[in-house]
This record gives structure tokens, sequence and C-alpha cells, in this order.
């Protein structure tokens, strides 16, 4: 009976060089269909003959059909001992990874497909597929609700959903999102073009309602603002600094663990004057000028920055937010430099210019270890003075890092 010794970065064990998805060390499995993906030897069909001892009970009816949370099977403090060792395999080092507050109910964002096989997520590696679900644990009761809800609008209005495979239907998404400090929540329905009937008897509970309309041929959950029923914003709050948040503006998606991710930020600024680099709403940027700092802030993004100086402006704070690139922003003048870059991680140039221009501090937060190290190894005048794993995505094998980096 083969054996299950370790998981790989994707967290997917392995026997043999084939990938056994849903498996956890210690099983002992049979396998019974095996297909090339991509590039891989993945295992379609297997049995599990015996358990490992790492095994759990998954809290959700969907998982091991659902491609969101993988590791949900694998108990917690072994999902973190996971990330530690993916981070030393990747970055050399040993770095402690802090878990997550919570670890159920902890999500403030999921984008639900609707559509005629049913409303949910899709299917691990089937993008026509989707796995009908009543309800989503890593974020909470109130998902039961609005889907139950949702159901009751779809058959009672006679709304047409998606149907996938032929890229036809009115109603594609509903996203649903979720101040876990303040309660408050937001329904946003993703649509083509077409009539929406009110939707704000059936969801009564929410606080802000949003029609939105996707008129690209893209399959993305937000779209061109129709019109909205209740409050404009809902509001989220990380350690007595509020957030207000907008269907089409991005947040950090576990809030409970988002509180240790701005105060770890805050506890590696050096000096007075902070450049945030992909701003965003002004998730550190706004936290930061509230604890005294003087700060400036910028994003590609035009309405993220509007989002910001709003946010500013709630908090009482005198942050200043630009729309800019990473090419032309000036980053001499400052005690540290902040930069939250996407997954790609910084632009060539742009290392260069911190190397030669920048300040004494850089904070580098991350979601992609993989770029970070690349990026680390390119910044030649920098060293890590410390660094920390955050788990922002329980039951995932991503996690995010913070790292402070001091000029040699």
């Amino acid at each position: 009976m083969p054996t299950v010794r370790k998981l790989n970065e994707e967290g997917f064990g392995v026997v043999g060089g084939i990938l056994i998805p849903y498996s956890a060390p210690g099983d002992e499995i049979e396998i019974e269909e095996v297909k090339r993906i991509k590039k891989s030897r993945v295992a379609t069909k297997w049995k599990l003959l015996r358990s490992s001892p790492l095994r759990v009970g998954a809290r959700c009816k969907a998982f091991g059909r659902c491609g969101g949370c993988i590791l949900q099977h694998i108990d917690y403090s072994y999902q973190l001992e996971f990330k530690k060792e993916k981070l030393r395999k990747i970055l050399g080092l040993e770095v402690e990874v802090i878990p997550s507050p919570r670890i159920f109910g902890h999500r403030n964002r999921i984008d639900l497909a609707v559509t005629v096989e049913g409303i949910g997520f899709r299917e691990r590696g089937k993008w026509w597929s989707i796995v009908d679900i009543k309800e989503c644990p890593v974020f909470g009761p109130t998902s039961k609700k609005a889907i139950k809800r949702l159901r009751e609008f779809i058959e009672e209005e006679k709304i047409e959903t998606w149907r996938i495979r032929e890229d036809k239907g009115f109603l594609r998404y509903m996203v649903l999102r979720e101040g876990k400090f303040t309660g408050e929540v937001m329904v946003n329905f993703v649509t083509k073009e077409g009539e929406l009937p009110d939707p704000s008897p059936y969801f009564d509970f929410a606080t802000s309602i949003y029609w939105s309309i996707n008129r690209t041929k893209s399959d993305v959950s937000y779209g061109d603002v129709e019109r909205f029923w209740g409050k404009k914003f809902i509001a989220e709050e990380l350690d007595g600094v509020k957030y207000l948040i907008h269907p089409n503006s991005f947040f950090q998606t576990n809030s409970y663990q988002a509180v240790n991710l701005v105060k770890m930020v805050a506890k590696f600024v050096n000096g007075e004057k902070v450049l945030d680099m992909y701003s965003g709403v002004g998730t550190f940027g706004i936290y930061l000028a509230k604890k005294g700092f003087e700060v400036k802030g910028f994003d590609s993004n035009e309405f993220a920055i509007e989002m910001a100086r709003e946010n500013a402006n709630i908090n009482g704070v005198e942050a200043e937010f630009f729309v800019a690139t990473d090419k032309e922003v000036e980053v001499r003048g400052f005690d540290t430099v902040i930069v939250d870059p996407p997954r790609a991680g910084l632009h060539p140039k742009l290392i260069k210019r911190l190397d030669r221009e920048g300040p004494e501090t850089l904070i580098y937060v991350s979601c992609n270890p993989k770029t970070f190290y690349q990026n680390v190894k390119q910044l030649k005048n920098y060293r890590i003075e410390e660094i920390i794993g955050l788990d922002m995505f329980p039951h995932t094998p991503h996690v995010e890092i913070v790292s402070k980096l001091s000029k040699i």
C-alpha cells in the first residue's frame, strides 16, 4: 500500500511522483486512475485505505470537490508546520507563522457563481462545473442565509441564471462581503445586460445591496455599478481604525488576521516619514497615520485612491494619497517605504531605484514568497532584518509574509 509521505508546495500529497489531491501525510492509499494534467501526473481516482493521524473531519460538505480549501481535512497545527516548511524551502530561513485567530468564519468575501447547475464555487480543475452549496463555513453563517434568500429570489422573480459552457444567462455572480468587526453585510449581484428585479425585500439583512453589470466578455465577478440599495459602503474596523468597503475595492480577506498584519507593519516602521506604495484603500497608510506617522501613499488605481482619501477623512487623519505608477514615484526623502506589490512582485526598474535612492528601512508585504525571494536577492543594498509569516488563508497552501529590510 503506497503511503503519502509529504505535501508539495500546492498542498497535494505526493506518491512516486503522482499528485494525490485532498490527501494527508501518513495516508495509506490505493491509486485507481492517473491522468496527465498540464505537466503533472494526478490521481483522479484513489481510495483511502488507512487514515493519517493528521486527518480531521472537514467541516464543509463540499470539501473534496470545491477547489477552495484543499487542506481543510488536515489538523490546523500541521497546516502551520506545512507553511513553515514551505517558507524554509523557498527562503532558506526559519520563519514563524502566526496562526489565524479564527479558522472558520474568517473570510470577509466570497464570490459565488450563480448557474443552472447551482450556486457555489468551481469544482477543482473544471472551469465549467459548479459545486452547489448551501453555505460556506470559511465565510460564516451569513452565507447560509444569503444563499437561501438568493434561491428564493431567483425562483419567485424567475431570474435567468448562467449557463457557463454556452456563456449565456443574465445573473452570473453574487459577491458577499461582511465587516467581521462591524457586522455590516454587502451583497453585490453581477449580471449581464438586462433588468434586475428589486432584491431588497429578499435581502433585508444586508446593509448594502449592489447591482453591477459586466459589459465585457471576461468571466469576472465585478462590473459597472448600475444602482444600489441601502448604504453606499459597508465598514470594517481594524484595531480602532475604520475602513469603508465598496464592491469594486480590494480589502484583506481575513479581517481577524489583518489586525495582526497592520500591527506588524507598524512595528517595523522606522522614523516618521512613510511612503505607502501600492496603497490600495489605505489599509497600512491610514493605520500608520492614526498612530502619528507622516504618510504619503499612491496606487495606480484611481478608484482605490478615492477610497483611501475617503477612509482618511472618516478617521480624521491627514495622510496624502495620489494616483501614480511605481515607475514615476519619488522614493527619496522617506524614513520607511512600504511595498505590497501584486503577486508578480516589484518591477526591475523599481528595484534598482530603491537600491540607489531608497530609505534606511524597507517593509515588504507579500502573498507570494517566491517573488519576494527573487526581489530580495535583486536588492543588493538591503538585507532582511526581521521576517514573519501570517496565515491569512487557513485551509489553503498560501501564506503571507512581512519583512523588514535594512540598508546595508
